[in-house]
C-alpha cells in the first residue's frame, strides 16, 4: 500500500535520522520516504517524516521554525560540540548564574553562526562529518541563524538547562560553544530534545516500535495525518464536478469553478483544493490579474 501524508516520529537516543528513514521503509513497505531536517544520533524528539506525495514538502517543513529543550556544560569543549565527542579542554567555570544568564540571552536574534566540522552539511559532495572523520578540518564560514527566544529553565553550574526556539539552519551544539566562548571557560551540548517542528509536537509523537504494532496490525494509516495538515491556515474549496478536469490537468481555476468553505473573501493568497470527493490534491494561489487561481504546487 502507497500512503500519502506525514508521521510524525518520535526519534529516540541512538539513531540517525537516516535510520528511522530506513526502518521506516521496511515497516511500511514503501521507498517514497524522506525526513524533514537532521537530529544528532544523540538527540531526541519530533522528526516529521513525510511519505508518497508529501515528499514534495520536505524543504517547506524544514523551513518551519523549531523548538528544542537543551542541557549545557560550561568548562568543556569537545571536538563535536557535544558531550559524545573526544574533550579537548577543560576549564574552571568561575562565572556566576547572572553572568551565564546575561550571555544565553545575548543571543537572542540574528546571529552568525559557524556550523560544526560534524554535521550533515555537504562540503564537495561530502558530508562535513565524513571528512571531520578521516581528521580532515578546514575553516567553515558563518552562516545567519535565527533565535526566536531562549527561555533558561536553570541554572546549576556547571549545568544550565534552556528552552530555545529558533529558525532552520541553526545548530545548538554551536550555540553552546559560543555561549562558552563568550563566558570565557568553553561548553559543550549535553542532551538535546526537539519537542517542536513546525506544527508538529513531541506529545503527539509515535515512536519506531509503535509504528510497527500498528502496522502489523494493519492499522499504519491511523498515525499518518493527510499531506494538507502542513497548511493549517490556509482556507480550502473544493472543485465542482464539473471542474475536475481543470484540477487533474494542473490548469487554472476561476472562482466558479470551485466550491468555498468559508468567505470567498479571504480567497485572496493560496488555498488547498480538494476534489470533488473531498481529497486534497494541490495548492493554488490567486492570480490577481486573471481574477483566477493558479497552480503552485499538485499532489496529484
Amino acid at each position: 500500500m502507497i500512503y500519502n501524508g506525514i508521521i510524525n516520529v518520535y526519534k529516540e537516543p541512538g539513531f540517525t535520522s537516516f535510520d528511522v528513514i530506513a526502518k521506516l521503509r521496511g515497516i511500511l513497505h514503501m521507498k517514497k520516504i524522506g525526513h524533514t531536517g537532521t537530529l544528532d544520533p544523540d538527540a531526541e524528539g519530533v522528526l516529521p517524516v513525510v511519505l508518497g506525495n508529501a515528499t514534495k514538502l520536505a524543504e517547506e517543513l524544514t523551513d518551519k521554525t523549531k523548538t528544542y529543550e537543551c542541557l549545557m556544560r560550561l568548562g568543556v569543549e569537545t571536538d563535536t560540540e557535544d558531550m559524545g565527542g573526544m574533550i579537548l579542554k577543560e576549564s574552571p567555570v568561575e562565572c556566576r548564574n547572572e553572568e551565564v544568564e546575561k550571555a544565553v540571552l545575548s543571543f537572542t536574534g540574528d546571529y552568525d553562526q559557524v556550523p560544526p566540522m560534524y554535521s550533515a552539511i555537504k562540503k564537495d559532495g561530502k558530508r562535513l562529518y565524513e571528512l571531520a572523520r578521516k581528521g580532515e578540518v578546514m575553516d567553515l564560514p558563518a552562516r545567519k541563524v535565527k533565535i526566536n527566544e531562549i527561555r533558561i529553565e536553570s541554572i546549576d553550574l556547571p549545568l544550565v538547562t534552556m528552552t530555545i526556539d529558533c529558525g532552520r539552519g541553526t545548530y545548538i551544539r554551536s550555540l553552546c560553544r559560543d555561549i562558552g566562548k563568550m563566558l570565557g571557560c568553553g561548553a559543550a551540548m549535553q542532551h538535546l530534545k526537539r519537542t517542536r517542528s513546525g506544527p508538529f509536537f513531541a506529545s503527539d509523537a509515535h515512536t519506531l516500535s509503535e509504528l510497527e504494532s500498528y502496522a502489523r496490525a494493519g492499522r499504519a494509516g491511523e498515525l499518518i495525518a493527510g499531506t494538507d495538515s502542513c497548511f493549517p491556515n490556509i482556507p480550502s474549496a473544493k472543485v465542482k464536478s464539473g471542474s475536475e478536469r481543470f484540477l487533474f490537468n494542473g490548469n487554472i481555476l476561476s472562482k466558479e469553478d470551485l466550491e468555498y468553505t468559508e468567505d470567498s473573501s479571504v480567497f485572496k493568497g493560496r488555498i488547498k483544493v480538494y476534489d470533488a470527493s473531498g481529497e486534497f490534491k494541490a495548492l493554488y494561489v490567486y492570480d490577481g490579474e486573471r481574477k483566477a487561481f493558479k497552480p503552485l504546487k499538485m499532489f496529484l
